[in-house]
C-alpha cells in the first residue's frame, strides 16, 4: 500500500508557509497589472472566438445543366406606348420568345413617369387581322380628312367619331384604305351626317399632322380610334379618353363595328356609355392609352447562357416610323436570381461586407435620348453576371445571389430602335465559406493567457525584488 508521504512527494504545487512569505508594494502593483492584462487578453480572445471568419475562393460554377435563372425587372419608357410595347428574349441556344405576356405587367405612364391608369391589358392587339380580299375596282373616298384646325370641331359635333390615323408610306394603311373608304360610304348612306348626325368616319395623315398624332399618342399605323362626344377630355391636361379598335379591317367588320356603336344612341339620345358592353365590342374595342409612356415590370426565367432581353414596339398589323421611336428608359429595378430582402443582406454583412453591393447595379439609372443623338437610336446594356454562394460551416447554403457589372452604350440602326439588355454569366463563381472555431482551442488559449501572464508577472516581480535587494546592499556598504 502506497503511503500518504510518497503520494505527497509528487505534489507540483508545494506550499510555502505564510509566515515565510513577505508582501511588498511592488508585488501588489504587478499583481494588479497582471490581473488587468489577463482580463484584457481574455476579452480579446472571446471576441475573436465569437467573430465569424470566412474563406473566399473562386471555383467553376456548380450549376446543373438545364438550370434557369430568374430575371426581375421594372423599367419605365416615357415615349413607348403600352399598346405596342413588346418584351422579347433570346439566347445562343436558339430560344426566341416574342412578346412575352404571361409574367409581364404594363402600366401607362406620362412623360414624368407618373402612372395614369390601371394595368394595360393588350388582349388581341397583335393577333392576325383580316383586311378583306384585294380588289382592283376603284372606290370613292367617303371618309373626312381632318387636321389640327378642324379635329376638335368634328369631335364635338358628332356623338361618335371613328378616326383612322395613317401614314401614306405604311403597308398596312394601304391595305386598309379600300375597306375604310367603302365602309365610310356605307355608313354615310346608312347614317347621313346631315340628317342623322350620329357618326362620322374620318382620317388623319400623320405625316402632315405630326403634332396632332403625337397629341393622341399615335405610335403605330394605322391606328383606329373611337371618340365619343362628351368624353373626349379626361383631365385638365387634355388627355384624350377614347378607345382603340383592334378587330378585323375588312369592310364588313368595320361597318358592323360602327353600327354597334351607333345603335345604343337611340335608347337615350346624347348620353353614351364609355364603351359598348356587347361581346363583339369587348373583343375589338379597348380603352386606348391616355398617355404615350409605359412602365413594364415582371420577371423572366432564362437559361444560364448568353442571351438578350429586348423591349421594342411590335405588331403584326401595324407599321412604325423608326425615326420617331424614342427608346429612352429608366431602370427602376433589374436583378438576377431569387429576390433577397434588404434585411437578409444586412445580416450577411458580418460575413462579407461587400456582399450585395452589385446585385442591382442599374437600379434608378436613367438612359434618356434628348434627340441630340438623332433618330434611330438603340440603347444597349452589356451585363456580366457572377454567381456568389455563401455556405455555413456544415456545408449548407445560406444564400445564393447574382451580382453583375453593367456597361451601356448607344448605337444608330437602320432598323426599328430597341432597348437591349445583353446578359452573360461567368463560368466561375465566388464561394464564401464560414470557418468553424473549436471550443477546445478557445479554452487552450485562455489557459495560455492566464499561465503566461502569471509567469511573466512572477519573473518581473523576482527581477524587481532582486534589484531592490542589491541596491539596499550597496547602500549599506557605502555607509560602512
Amino acid at each position: 500500500m502506497i503511503s500518504p508521504r510518497k503520494i505527497k512527494s509528487v505534489d507540483f504545487y508545494r506550499r510555502i508557509p505564510r509566515d515565510l512569505t513577505e508582501a511588498s508594494l511592488s508585488g501588489a502593483g504587478l499583481s494588479i497589472v497582471a490581473a488587468l492584462s489577463m482580463l484584457l487578453l481574455f476579452g480579446m480572445e472571446l471576441s475573436s472566438y465569437l467573430t465569424v471568419s470566412t474563406t473566399t475562393s473562386i471555383i467553376i460554377d456548380r450549376s446543373s445543366d438545364g438550370d434557369f435563372l430568374r430575371m426581375d425587372f421594372n423599367i419605365s419608357f416615357p415615349s413607348l406606348s403600352c399598346e405596342f410595347a413588346s418584351v422579347d428574349v433570346s439566347d445562343v441556344l436558339g430560344t426566341n420568345r416574342l412578346n412575352v405576356t404571361k409574367t409581364i405587367r404594363k402600366f401607362p405612364i406620362d412623360s414624368n413617369l407618373t402612372p395614369t391608369g390601371s394595368e394595360f391589358h393588350s388582349g388581341e392587339v397583335l393577333s392576325h387581322v383580316n383586311h378583306g380580299e384585294k380588289s382592283a375596282e376603284e372606290f370613292v373616298e367617303g371618309s373626312v380628312s381632318l387636321g389640327a384646325r378642324n379635329f376638335d370641331t368634328f369631335l364635338h359635333q358628332y356623338p361618335i367619331s371613328v378616326v383612322n390615323f395613317y401614314a401614306p408610306w405604311c403597308y398596312w394603311c394601304n391595305l386598309l384604305k379600300p375597306s375604310w373608304e367603302k365602309a365610310a360610304n356605307q355608313i354615310k348612306e346608312r347614317y347621313d351626317p346631315e340628317m342623322d348626325g350620329r357618326v362620322i368616319l374620318a382620317k388623319v395623315d400623320c405625316t402632315q399632322e405630326a403634332d396632332l398624332c403625337r397629341r393622341n399618342h399615335i405610335q403605330g399605323y394605322p391606328s383606329i380610334r373611337i371618340f365619343r362626344k362628351g368624353s373626349d377630355l379626361r383631365d385638365d391636361n387634355a388627355h384624350h379618353d377614347h378607345e382603340s379598335y383592334y378587330g378585323d379591317r375588312d369592310t364588313e367588320s368595320l361597318v358592323k363595328m360602327v353600327i354597334g356603336l351607333v345603335e345604343p344612341i337611340h335608347v337615350e339620345p346624347h348620353k353614351l356609355a364609355l364603351e359598348d358592353k356587347s361581346d363583339n365590342a369587348s373583343k375589338t374595342l379597348k380603352k386606348a392609352p391616355s398617355t404615350g409612356g409605359c412602365r413594364i415590370e415582371g420577371y423572366m426565367r432564362v437559361k444560364k447562357v448568353p442571351g438578350n432581353l429586348m423591349v421594342s414596339a411590335r405588331s403584326e398589323s401595324h407599321s412604325f416610323d423608326s425615326s420617331q421611336m424614342n427608346m429612352s428608359h429608366v431602370v427602376n429595378h433589374l436583378s438576377f436570381g431569387k429576390r433577397i430582402l434588404p434585411e437578409t443582406f444586412s445580416d450577411l454583412k458580418r460575413l462579407a461586407p461587400y456582399l450585395g453591393g452589385s446585385h442591382n447595379r442599374l437600379d434608378d439609372r436613367s438612359f434618356i435620348n434628348q434627340h441630340d443623338l438623332g433618330p434611330n437610336v438603340t440603347i444597349e446594356h452589356y451585363l456580366q453576371i457572377v454567381k456568389t454562394e455563401v455556405l455555413k460551416s456544415n456545408g449548407h447554403a445560406m444564400i445564393e445571389e447574382y451580382e453583375y457589372t453593367a456597361h451601356s452604350s448607344v448605337a444608330h440602326t437602320y432598323y426599328l430602335p430597341v432597348a437591349k439588355f445583353h446578359f452573360e454569366l461567368s463560368p466561375m463563381q465566388v464561394l464564401i465559406t464560414e470557418n468553424s472555431k473549436s471550443f477546445s482551442h478557445f479554452i487552450t488559449n485562455v489557459c495560455a493567457i492566464i499561465g503566461g501572464v502569471f509567469t511573466v508577472a512572477g519573473i518581473l516581480d523576482s527581477i524587481l525584488h532582486q534589484t531592490m535587494t542589491l541596491m539596499k546592499k550597496i547602500e549599506l556598504g557605502k555607509n560602512f
